[in-house]
């Protein structure tokens, strides 16, 4: 790890504890979202993309120099002998040295390796001794207020998911974070979130300079905050009560169904930026794609950007960012015409030591504007146009690095569309809107770093567009509010 990021790593009784204390300069950052909507709507083509990516990161960049927040996996442990508190406050929350560890490849190592030194003209070798392997199993208990018609209540998986990890450094300047997981009601595995990374330093205006290359499926897991889609909260969800379908793209749709390359840098260890092109690879489907009875196909590359800006002062630590994406897909097969979506996001994350305890923070608004020509020509939309604002804010209060509360609020608004968002019995809306929202509320107990006990409470105060008969078959918003219990095992 570079000496030059500042961490202090402080050891208590009951447990480890990680603060942080940069020295920076001060700096504003101001996001102009009108600004980035403009000129990627603008681009028509995967050049005009290019240049509008450009003059967005070149706009934010000047605005920046013109002003003087993963799955816990056990194989790292192993890898640098550290515990699983020197990298997550709980996990997926990233720690200073945790977001820098990731940044660095995954590649950091305190244990015997394998090695090869180049002699003879052999190529040179670094292998870790044991092998970079963990497993998560979680099992819970769900129930609703009002169970789903012709369904039982209070339902047991047993797993609800179980992952294994190929995770750790494959050579001094390569490192992997694979997961595969079992899904109980698909009963089967699947390729799981997968981030493959290149990185490496040099200097910049005399700074340390930090660069790399990602190879991931998702867009925003290569992130290192917990204010983006593929890291934020919740970080265990129940899989067996409805929920609203209605999302902005980036919030999961892409989700392991596309497969990225992208580069990306911190400077200075407080600028961060990463530009990512996605291409749609459909495991599971026919080889050369068709894209048949897939949603999104994506049309040549779907640009995905990030910058960020951390800076800590006093006990204090503050993330600032923009993210977002811009797809051109077939909607159902290669077909034209296509469907367009612009989704162009700001995010904040803030952390507070009080003595041994810890204040998180995380905040996202997500804006999806998408002119869906090809869904309409379909018949698939009463209107091209659409358009979504999503919403999330959550915060936890870590006790002695045993005990997490967490309150989190969400929201997702959007014009009305009667067949888009069509009647059905619990997961329609008789409305045709998308409008959700609610909070959720919860509490966990850590009685090891590798295990944790939750029970969280969802309460919904609208349902895709109404508190109320929201589906046309007589269901409330309410009828979904749910209790789950979960018990999540790591080794």
């Amino acid at each position: 790890m570079r000496s030059s990021f500042v961490i202090l790593i402080t050891e208590h009784s009951d447990n480890s504890h990680c603060e942080v204390c940069y020295q920076g300069a001060r700096i504003a950052l101001r996001l102009t979202l009108s600004y980035m909507e403009r000129i990627m709507l603008r681009a028509n083509s995967v050049s005009s993309i290019f240049r509008a990516t450009s003059h967005l990161l070149a706009f934010l960049w000047l605005i920046v120099f013109s002003v003087s927040v993963a799955y816990a996996v056990p194989s790292y442990s192993r890898q640098t002998g550290m515990p699983c508190a020197t990298c997550h406050y709980t996990p997926p929350e990233l720690t200073p040295f945790g977001r820098t560890f990731k940044l660095e490849g995954y590649t950091f190592v305190t244990k015997a390796q394998i090695t090869d030194d180049k002699k003879d003209h052999n190529a040179a070798l670094q292998l870790l001794e044991i092998f970079p392997l963990s497993a998560i199993i979680d099992i819970s208990l769900t129930s609703l207020k009002t169970p789903q018609p012709g369904t039982q209540n209070g339902n047991l998986q047993f797993p609800q998911a179980a992952s294994l990890f190929l995770a750790g450094a494959w050579t001094s300047h390569v490192g992997s974070f694979v997961q595969v997981t079992y899904d109980s009601q698909g009963d089967h595995f699947s390729c799981d979130n997968t981030d493959i990374r290149y990185a490496n330093h040099t200097t910049l205006r005399s700074k340390d300079f930090l660069y790399g290359l990602t190879l991931n499926n998702s867009p925003t897991v290569e992130d290192v905050w917990n204010s983006t889609p593929s890291w934020g909260y919740p970080w265990l969800s129940p899989s067996s009560v409805p929920s609203p379908s209605i999302k902005p793209l980036i919030v999961g749709a892409l989700a392991q169904d596309v497969a990225g390359l992208g580069a990306y840098t911190m400077w200075n260890e407080h600028l961060y930026a990463d530009f990512t092109l996605y291409r749609s690879e459909h495991a599971g489907g026919p080889q050369p794609l068709t894209g048949t009875n897939f949603a999104i196909n994506i049309h040549r590359v779907a640009p995905y950007w990030r910058l960020a800006w951390q800076q800590s002062w006093g006990l204090n630590y503050l993330e600032v960012g923009t993210y977002g994406i811009f797809v051109n897909s077939f909607p159902g097969g290669l077909i034209l015409p296509t469907d367009t979506y612009l989704d162009a996001a700001v995010d904040l994350q803030y952390e507070r030591p009080f003595g041994v305890n810890l204040l998180t923070c995380h905040t996202t608004y997500i804006r999806e504007r998408s002119n869906l020509n090809g869904t309409f020509a379909a018949g698939g939309a009463a209107e091209p146009s659409h358009h979504l604002d999503a919403f999330r804010a959550d915060a936890t209060y870590h006790l002695r690095s045993r005990y997490t509360f967490t309150l989190a609020g969400f929201s997702t608004t959007g014009n009305a569309d009667p067949i888009l968002f069509a009647p059905a019995p619990v997961t329609g809306s008789l409305l045709g809107s998308p409008n959700s929202g609610g909070f959720i509320g919860q509490a966990g107990f850590w009685p090891v770093q590798n295990v944790e006990v939750s029970a969280a409470y969802t309460a919904y105060t609208k349902f895709n567009g109404a508190s109320q008969n929201y589906d046309g078959s007589g269901r409330s918003a309410s009828s979904n509010n749910s209790i789950y219990i979960a018990l999540w095992l790591n080794y």
